[in-house]
C-alpha cells in the first residue's frame, strides 16, 4: 500500500487536466506511474488511488451482503464514476467530465494526500471543509483518539476493557 503525504495547490485546465506536482509524482510507486484509479470521494471531493489501493478498497465491499438492498446501493454509489486515468508523459491526468461536475472543479484546486488516498478538491470547497477553530479540533482529537476504550476501538486498538 502506498503512503502519500502533502498538500498541493494546482489548477485544472479547460480540458479537465491536472498536472501532478513533482513532489507527489515522486511518491507514486513505479508500477503505478502510468495509470491510477479516480473515483468520487466523500464531501464532494475526488480520490485518486493506485491500482493496489483501489483493489484493497473494493475488497472491503466484498464482505457486504448482495441480498441487502442498502448494501447494493452503497456498492453502486461507491463505484459510480470510477475510472482508470492514464498519467501522460507531462505528468497530467485527465479527469472525466462527470467527476469534474460532481466535485465542482474549476480553476484552482487542492490535492490533499494522506495514507493511501490522494484527494482532489475545489479550492474554495476544501477551505470551507477545513474551517473550524483550535478548540473544535482539540475536541475532535479527544473524541476520536483519546481516553475511552470505545474510541480506541474505532481506530483499531485492542482493549482489555479497562480505562487507562
Amino acid at each position: 500500500m502506498a503512503r502519500f503525504i502533502g498538500e498541493f495547490e494546482c489548477k485544472i485546465d479547460s480540458k479537465g487536466r491536472i498536472i501532478l506536482p513533482a513532489k507527489l509524482r515522486s511518491q507514486i510507486p513505479d508500477k503505478d506511474a502510468k495509470a491510477m484509479v479516480i473515483n468520487r470521494g466523500f464531501e464532494k471531493c475526488l480520490v485518486l488511488y493506485t491500482n493496489a489501493d483501489w483493489n484493497m478498497e473494493t475488497e472491503k465491499l466484498s464482505v457486504l451482503n448482495d441480498f441487502n438492498r442498502a448494501a447494493r446501493k452503497f456498492i453502486r454509489q461507491f463505484n459510480n464514476g470510477a475510472n482508470i486515468v492514464p498519467i501522460d508523459t507531462s505528468s497530467r491526468i485527465n479527469i472525466p467530465n462527470n467527476l469534474i461536475e460532481y466535485a465542482s472543479l474549476k480553476g484552482d484546486i487542492i490535492i490533499s494526500c494522506y495514507n493511501h488516498k490522494i484527494e482532489i478538491w475545489d479550492k474554495k470547497h476544501y477551505e470551507e471543509e477545513l474551517k473550524f477553530d483550535d478548540e473544535e479540533f482539540s475536541k475532535m482529537a479527544e473524541d476520536l483518539m483519546g481516553g475511552s476504550n470505545n474510541n480506541r476501538s474505532i481506530i483499531g486498538f485492542e482493549t482489555d476493557g479497562k480505562d487507562d
